[in-house]
């Protein structure tokens, strides 16, 4: 007798992510999405409801605007198997504490997702484990939940990037800016490109507004990398960066007015 596809459900404040992860998920036939939300109350909510009969393995997101993946998890009325995704390594031991089946590091491979895969294969089995039905789980959740709310102010120092088939991570304060490129995005270092799973409007909400500004809805930039401003004819304002190719980029002329009060001209 066939085993019956194990019922999945995402949860990811990008939507882009949702779409990969739906994508991926399509190559593995145990493996049945049943739904997904961009918003954690709503997943909450949607979770709840199915307690007990719905869903078996949760894909989830830790950082997320108004309610992190942990203060979702503390909610729940029954926890299913978890597998935590996130843009960010310095999660991954708090993903851990609560005993998951496995964390994806963003972007995720599929052989990252095979891994997780085939560890939840593994555990199926044998049902619901120990930590799932502790009545201390819901308390280390929380505990956990208070821990990532106390730390929020601090934006991540480092980002992930593919480089051929393994993640790199690279230091924030060498970045001098992002760009957005034939449906891609690039974070540039000494004017090298490197691929980023993100777009540019979630870096803008991930990383430090006090140091990263967007300027166009094509570009952000770290501000510690600019060496000029210039104002030009009709209004035109351009930005020279302090790197090796002393890069200019225009200024949207609706950010022209944030960017002077940024840098205090």
């Amino acid at each position: 007798m066939e085993t019956a596809p194990l019922r999945a459900y995402l949860v990811d404040d990008e939507p882009l992510a949702i779409e990969r992860m739906r994508r991926l998920l399509d190559d593995f036939r145990f493996i049945q999405v049943v739904g997904s939300s961009i918003d954690p109350s709503e997943a909450l909510a949607f979770l709840n409801e199915q307690a007990g009969e719905g869903v078996d393995v949760l894909f989830l997101d830790i950082q997320m605007p108004g309610m992190t993946g942990f203060e979702l998890l503390s909610h729940l009325v029954v926890q299913p198997f978890i597998i935590f995704t996130t843009a960010y390594d310095e999660f991954a031991l708090r993903a851990f504490e609560v005993n998951s089946i496995d964390y994806l590091v963003k972007p995720i491979e599929v052989a990252q997702l095979s891994r997780a895969l085939k560890k939840l294969e593994r555990v199926r089995p044998a049902g619901k484990s120990d930590w799932q039905q502790s009545p201390d789980l819901a308390k280390m959740l929380q505990d956990l939940a208070s821990s990532l709310a106390g730390s929020r102010v601090e934006y991540p120092r480092r980002i992930a990037s593919r480089v051929g088939e393994r993640i790199s991570f690279i230091d924030l304060d060498a970045v001098s800016h992002f760009i957005a490129h034939d449906k891609l995005t690039y974070a540039i270092v000494e004017g090298r490109r490197h691929s980023i799973e993100q777009t540019i409007a979630e870096l803008e909400r991930r990383l430090d507004p006090s140091r990263f500004l967007r300027i166009h809805r094509a570009a952000l930039v770290n501000v510690d990398w600019i060496r000029e401003v210039n104002s030009w004819f009709a209004g035109k304002v351009i930005l020279s960066l302090n790197d090796p190719q002393a890069t200019q980029i225009t200024v949207a002329r609706d950010r022209v007015r944030i960017l002077k009060s940024r840098m205090g001209i």
